[in-house]
């Protein structure tokens, strides 16, 4: 079996209420999957976090170096695909644009064996993944207490045990919704905050100092990605455990964020940080530091298959009898193509998750998505 071909769909969909978190408005969703096709037919699809258009260039570029290759040999491809870019991008769009072929490569290959990924990546330790549920973004609107506590409210209706809420609008309205959120869930329910890097380390501790009370699970992005000495700062000084990693590349990117115990939450994304082989070491790092880690996810079915199949092996961190588990991002803002691009949208219950176990990521992508979101 050879690769025979390596395709690309960008895709697009309006929403009917555009939402903001703190760097920017979202008015669309969209989505860069690929496809790597073996020369018998059979499929393989991944998807990239991050900006698609240029994305796909990237992707383009690395595909004459797969076409006519043994699609098994995917550590050999990451190594490859690695070091045609290495000069020019260790981070950002070349890391992305592998991802996805990465994740496709590892469906293609237990979709040829009949197996689900996290089979091939050891064996599932765990069948099932307590979700979080992620939205409570800002509207075109004045209330926003109203609205946040309403969604809020719904989450635990739905069974989440566990939601995050979007800040970064100014330290004094972000304590009085946080402090809202909180009265409006309960003790019972676990409630983490994004900043998305909205804040320095100055106004990130303002925060943190004003909430502390409130048993927060975790503060994620308090500071810019590249402000290492700030994550210090922002974990030296206060209670509430310090997430972050979305922003940050390959088991290089995070060797001094792990190295340095500068979070308590390593947040890489599948699609992003270099796939599933990627991450797997990311994850393994982790555990040997002693980090926690909770793979951010905020894309299609298709990535959220990935981060639940990688969820399926990742080792309890520590191990014991009341491990603390790792837990799946589930977006619950709108967009048109999440639950669409696959035949059977993955869905949570009672709070949970279930790991697919069917071949490869375990999803049947519909064809018919991908040519009516495609922009």
């Amino acid at each position: 079996m050879k690769i025979a071909a390596v395709n690309t769909y960008v895709l697009s969909a309006d929403l009917e209420t555009p939402f903001a978190y703190s760097q920017a408005w979202y008015a669309t969703r969209m989505a860069l999957i690929v496809e790597v096709v073996a020369d018998h037919g059979l499929s393989g699809f991944g998807e990239v976090y991050g900006p698609p258009r240029p994305n796909r260039g990237v992707v383009e570029a690395y595909a004459p170096l797969l076409v006519g290759e043994d699609p098994f040999a995917i550590e050999r491809h990451w190594q490859r695909l690695y070091n045609h870019l290495r000069d020019h991008g260790q981070r950002g769009l070349a890391i992305q644009a592998l991802s996805g072929i990465d994740i496709a490569l590892w469906d293609l290959k237990g979709k040829a064996l009949g197996l689900p990924v996290h089979v091939l990546m050891g064996g599932p330790i765990r069948e099932r993944v307590r979700a979080y549920a992620t939205g409570l973004y800002r509207r075109d609107r004045p209330d926003h207490e109203a609205y946040l506590r309403e969604e809020a409210a719904s989450y635990v209706e739905a069974g989440f045990t566990a939601m995050k809420l979007k800040t970064g609008w100014g330290v004094a309205e972000d304590v009085r919704l946080t402090r809202a959120l909180r009265d409006e869930i309960g003790g019972e329910v676990e409630l983490m905050v994004d900043a998305n890097h909205a804040y320095d380390a100055v106004d990130a501790l303002a925060y943190v100092r004003k909430v502390e009370d409130l048993d927060i699970g975790w503060f994620e992005e308090p500071v810019a990605p590249e402000d290492y000495d700030g994550y210090r700062e922002v974990k030296a000084g206060g209670t509430i455990p310090v997430a972050g990693g979305e922003c940050s590349f390959t088991r290089f990117g995070f060797r001094r964020l792990l190295g340095e115990r500068l979070v308590d939450i390593a947040q890489p994304d599948t699609c992003a940080a270099g796939g599933l082989s990627e991450c797997k070491k990311i994850a393994d790092m982790a555990s040997a530091y002693g980090v926690r880690y909770v793979p951010h996810c905020w894309g299609t079915g298709i990535a959220r298959a990935a981060a639940l199949q990688l969820l399926a092996v990742l080792p309890h961190n520590p191990p014991g009898l009341f491990a603390t588990e790792p837990l799946l991002e589930f977006d619950m803002s709108e967009h048109p193509i999440r639950d669409a691009v696959t035949t059977e949208p993955i869905v949570q219950e009672d709070g949970f998750v279930r790991v697919p176990t069917g071949p490869g990521l375990g999803i049947e992508v519909d064809r018919a998505t991908l040519e009516r979101f495609r922009a």
